[in-house]
């Protein structure tokens, strides 16, 4: 009777093992990338790149675009400086930056220089093809084209919350500066307003 006890014991522990373990497994579903998924409510990747995307048009079909090209004969180029994270929330501002400058290039109608992390490695290539690289093959310095304006902005956030409801606000303010005289081109905002509701226990 006592050795089938400890055998009964057993086999409940080794189930409950097996059901702990199946429990902690995660379940992994691959998705596409362009599918809108809302878990948290923060900002995620489909904020980023849909507020990219609206932003840069809205920017690029204002009047300094077409002004400039008469004035100067030539397409602007754009740089993308601080993306300054002013919410509450931890957000990837690369990520966004990433997104603006996809959006800027994409768009066709400005030319866009590397970042300031980006034009160091660049330089650092130069200087290692000036010591090694055939003469007719070699870039040399002196030769960058310069910025006639830059993307500035920031993301601001505010949370509204009780009763086991929230509301999650989100502003974006970019600023494109002419690098010349420091005259603001355009200025653009973008809102994004989402209701979370936690789900109530049921017994």
């Amino acid at each position: 009777m006592k050795h089938h006890r400890i055998i009964l014991i057993i086999m409940i522990i080794g189930i409950a093992s097996f059901l702990t373990s199946c429990a902690s497994t995660p379940k992994v579903k691959r998705i596409d990338v362009d599918k809108i998924v809302d878990i948290s409510g923060r900002w995620n990747d489909t904020d980023s790149r849909l507020v990219a995307e609206d932003m840069i048009r809205d920017c690029l079909k204002r009047p300094f675009l077409e002004s400039f090209k008469s004035d100067n004969n030539k397409t602007p180029t754009v740089i993308v400086g601080m993306i300054k994270n002013r919410s509450h929330e931890h957000i990837n501002i690369q990520t966004f930056v990433k997104d603006l400058e996809r959006a800027l290039i994409n768009s066709g109608q400005v030319q866009f220089v590397a970042s300031k992390g980006e034009r160091g490695q660049i330089r650092e290539e130069r200087l290692d093809m000036a010591r090694h690289a055939s003469e007719d093959t070699m870039k040399g310095p002196g030769e960058e084209v310069g910025a006639d304006f830059m993307l500035i902005g920031e993301i601001n956030t505010i949370r509204d919350e009780a009763g086991g409801k929230a509301v999650m606000y989100y502003q974006v303010n970019l600023e494109l500066i002419a690098m010349a005289n420091n005259i603001k081109a355009w200025i653009g905002e973008k809102k994004i307003k989402k209701l979370i509701e936690k789900p109530r226990l049921s017994w």
